[in-house]
Parts: C-alpha cells; sequence; structure tokens
C-alpha cells in the first residue's frame, strides 16, 4: 500500500440469523481481494430487550437485578457472535476489527457507519416479503436508504 493512502473501511453487519451469516461468507469468499485491503469491522447491534415478558412473570416491575442479568447475558451472546465471526474471517487470512452497540439495529448501524467513516456496508436480507416488511421493518431496506455509503445486500438463495 503507498505511503500515505488510507485503506478502505468495509462493515459487514451481523446478528444470529442464517442470513447474515451467510453475508459474511459471501463477503469474504466473492470480494476477498477487496476485503482483504481494507479495514473490515464487523458490527452487532444488541436490540434493545423488551422487558414486558419479565414483568409479566413477576406480577409487577421486574427487579433490577433480573434486568440486568438479561443485559448483560445479551451482551455475552453479542460478544460470542462477533468472535466467531472474527474466526471465520482470520480463517480467510483477513484480520477483522469487532464492535457492538445497544439500540435499534437500523439506527446503530447507520450511525456507526457515519461515525467510522465506512466506504461499504454488507448486510444480509431475511428476504421477507412486502407485507412482513411493512409490519416487521427491514433494516437492509432502512440501511439502503439511510446509511451515508454504498450498501451491498446480500439474500441467501433459497
Amino acid at each position: 500500500m503507498e505511503e500515505g493512502k488510507m485503506k478502505k473501511k468495509v462493515m459487514v453487519a451481523i446478528d444470529e440469523s442464517e442470513c447474515s451469516h451467510y453475508a459474511l461468507q459471501w463477503a469474504l469468499d466473492n470480494l476477498g481481494d477487496t476485503i482483504s485491503a481494507s479495514q473490515l469491522f464487523i458490527f452487532n447491534a444488541q436490540p434493545l430487550p423488551g422487558f414486558a415478558y419479565l414483568s409479566a412473570s413477576t406480577y409487577a416491575a421486574p427487579p433490577a437485578d433480573l434486568i440486568t442479568a438479561v443485559q448483560e447475558n445479551q451482551k455475552k451472546l453479542a460478544l460470542a457472535l462477533l468472535e466467531k465471526a472474527k474466526e471465520i474471517c482470520a480463517n480467510h487470512g483477513v484480520e477483522a476489527e469487532t464492535m457492538t452497540e445497544v439500540g435499534d439495529p437500523k439506527d446503530k448501524i447507520c450511525e456507526a457507519v457515519e461515525k467510522l467513516n465506512i466506504e461499504l456496508l454488507i448486510v444480509g436480507s431475511h428476504g421477507r416479503g412486502a407485507i412482513q416488511r411493512a409490519f416487521l421493518g427491514s433494516v437492509s431496506n432502512h440501511c439502503v436508504h439511510n446509511a451515508k455509503c454504498p450498501v451491498l445486500v446480500v439474500r441467501k438463495p433459497t
């Protein structure tokens, strides 16, 4: 790499879904030269946990220690997910940085893209139809329309 020339920044957003792991694998298999010549970030957004079920199970406001335990467990799961993704990258000879944030994945991904000056965002697609997207929302669709960089949406073949 030439002196003074910065590596391009690429980010793959993952969650626990099979489609996001497919997107990471697809990127490593098909964009190998681009990925290996770039600074790669693997990003995970931990959705805010819904505590309504905890309230229902305790017949009142859930105890603070129960909320803390749920949040800590969620963070452990996110870190394990990122570690596995980092291993997959290492097996392809690619060094990746990992990061996680707590909040709505749609917003956190776009915020991370802007904060890190990402030049290419890669996300997986669940392949939901229009009705499901209307009710459930679509992280990939939101990123395509709101991220401040090109977005590559990888859909797993059915």
